[in-house]
């Protein structure tokens, strides 16, 4: 029965002999005890098919690509622990790898590192220096214990000059504890005589972690007590027991038939995956030459080649990898969603509709804590205020979140209003097209996206929308943004916002005109016959800039929307300006439309 321990001090030395002597393998043993060491990293029900398709063996297959993946390893022995009403069981996406290590002193692994590196593990997000816990020295402890060739009388005499105080004039420094003694008995009227190390003393000690609660910690199993929510991965140092004295009732269980001698920090060079089942003899000529290059700059360096065993748990592998795992393979892997917010905006097919709850919780899973809900739009816009009919797959059911573009912050509802962040980059090549003199129409302006942004640029913004919790969005977002004094907000009809406001003194400064209803926008081209009928043709008025636009669908996108606009204005000759926004689905184009509108259709 295999048991964990941690390195604690005076548990595992590293002999001191010469290098062959040094790098050795453990032999095997009926009992192997894995030894817990974490790493410098980072950080539907799981069907039985979904888990028997990924591959579980020990010996490495040459056809598989380098690197870590879901169908090689092995998975541990299955552990109890009460779950959760999950759609994924993480633990069905823990996987061993066996490997060999490099145990050399903390103080050398840098520099083994730099010549070794061609050598060392080289898999993502895994560092190839591993710390082992428990085995931490503080530096004035080994000062404290000496160097090992000296005699063991000379450690004693430093020990015990320190203990009884009698080091302040001999050259050793006072301990902290006996240092705090007398610095407190030289306190005075006038303060202390001498303030060394004083601000760490009066400093004050820090929080203690809160401690879990004891069912979660049951929860995650005996086995996993030392791994973090957070941490992706864990090496297990495989130790054979060794012959030697029961310690057990003077120290405890945990020094139980281990008599061995202190050997300070040690850490772990994790070698190439290619090197886990090789011996000394059998390791490449650099390894050796890179160690005895080491040990004849500092002779007292040892180094040791033990067996490991990394897991890799769920936290480890990327989204597309467990979806991979999990998902039949005739369909295609969702990889790509919109982000609004804390919202991450799906676009599942029909044949992902079967397995939306999974997807959405490995999508929910892998972007933590920036994405807290997932959705999913359940049908196409077809109604007049350009809201989606959606879906909560996961997390939260909160759909109130906060938007940041072009240095501007926006709260939206995404049940009551739309918004789109994938035109995040069309919106900002619309604002470089304005100056300080401009006045800007916004038709259709939504929450506000681009007549807030303008309001930076721009003298005067006229911002219009049909939804009425739009308009209410879009006046918080003008005080929240302070450009409420640049902003005139309208609730309207967009035809009928075209008309009334070109019918009032307000005509006289607009300068562009931005209509952004793809669908729609086209449409409304007829509201601008005849704005200036009834005007003198030589009185002080330009004629706006009008950015407008619309989808297609059509072998030539941009004679298509061309020839709309001409019927929608009634005006053949009208010089447009095209630009490709984005490329909605297979076939159908989002455009972009600017021209100056032409005086015949003005005075129309």
């Amino acid at each position: 029965m295999a048991t964990k321990l941690f390195l604690r001090l005076h548990s595992f030395p590293l002999t001191t002999s010469t290098l062959h002597a040094n790098l050795i393998f453990p032999r095997k043993h009926s009992l192997p005890k894995p030894l817990s060491v974490h790493l410098f990293s980072a950080s539907s029900s799981s069907s039985s098919s979904s888990s028997q398709a990924l591959t579980q063996t020990r010996i490495p297959d040459p056809t598989l690509s380098y690197g870590p993946s879901l169908h090689k390893g092995y998975t541990p022995e299955p552990q109890q622990h009460e779950q959760e009403d999950s759609i994924i069981d993480e633990q069905d996406f823990t996987r061993v790898f066996d490997l060999a290590a490099l145990r050399v002193p903390a103080k050398d692994c840098f520099a083994l590192e730099k010549r070794l590196r061609g050598h060392l593990l080289n898999w993502p997000r895994i560092r190839n220096i591993a710390r082992v816990p428990g085995d931490e020295v503080d530096p004035e402890l080994v000062n404290l214990l000496g160097d090992r060739d000296e005699e063991p009388e000379e450690d004693l005499v430093s020990l015990e000059r320190r203990i009884y105080g009698k080091a302040e004039g001999d050259g050793d420094v006072l301990s902290p504890v006996l240092y705090r003694e007398k610095l407190a008995r030289t306190f005075n009227s006038r303060g202390y005589v001498k303030f060394r190390n004083l601000a760490k003393i009066s400093r004050p000690t820090k929080k203690k972690r809160r401690i879990k609660d004891e069912g979660e910690e049951a929860a995650r199993g005996e086995g996993m007590r030392g791994i973090g929510k957070n941490e992706i991965a864990l090496v297990e140092i495989v130790e054979e027991e060794e012959e030697g004295g029961d310690l057990k009732g003077l120290l405890g269980d945990e020094f139980e038939g281990r008599v061995r001698k202190w050997t300070g920090p040690t850490r772990l060079l994790l070698l190439d995956e290619r090197y886990s089942g090789r011996k000394v003899e059998d390791l490449p000529e650099a390894i050796k030459v890179g160690l005895k290059e080491d040990m004849k700059k500092s002779p007292k360096s040892t180094f040791e080649l033990v067996r490991c065993k990394l897991t890799l748990f769920y936290n480890y592998w990327q989204m597309n990898e467990i979806l991979e795992a999990m998902l039949p393979k005739h369909i295609i892997v969702p990889s790509a969603f919109e982000t609004v917010g804390h919202v991450a905006h799906l676009n599942l097919r029909e044949e992902h509709l079967p397995y939306k709850n999974l997807i959405a919780k490995v999508v929910l899973d892998k972007n933590k804590p920036k994405i807290q809900t997932v959705i999913n739009k359940l049908e196409a816009i077809h109604n007049d205020y350009r809201t989606m009919q959606l879906e909560v797959l996961a997390g939260n059911h909160s759909l109130v979140t906060t938007v940041v573009e072009n240095g501007m912050r926006f709260h939206v509802d995404l049940a009551t209003v739309y918004w789109n962040s994938r035109l995040a980059t069309e919106r900002q090549r619309l604002l470089n097209r304005f100056t300080r003199n401009d006045v800007v129409c916004d038709v259709f302006t939504g929450v506000g996206p681009i007549a807030i942004s303008a309001a930076k640029i721009v003298k005067r913004i006229y911002a219009n929308d049909l939804n009425p919790y739009a308009v209410e969005y879009l006046e918080r977002n003008c005080v929240l943004n302070k450009v409420e004094r640049k902003v005139e907000v309208f609730n309207m009809d967009g035809r009928r916002f075209i008309r009334a406001i070109f019918a009032s003194e307000k005509a006289k400064g607009i300068t562009q005109v931005v209509m952004n209803l793809p669908n729609d926008a086209a449409e409304y081209l007829d509201a601008f016959r005849g704005i200036f009928r009834g005007r003198p043709k030589n009185g002080d008025f330009t004629f706006p800039l009008i950015h407008v636009y619309g989808f297609s669908k059509a072998q030539d996108p941009e004679f298509d929307f061309h020839e709309r606009i001409r019927i929608a204005l009634s005006e053949v000759a009208v010089d447009v300006e095209m630009h490709r926004v984005r490329l909605v689905a297979p076939g159908k184009w989002m455009l972009c439309a600017s021209f100056i509108l032409p005086e015949t259709v003005g005075f129309a």
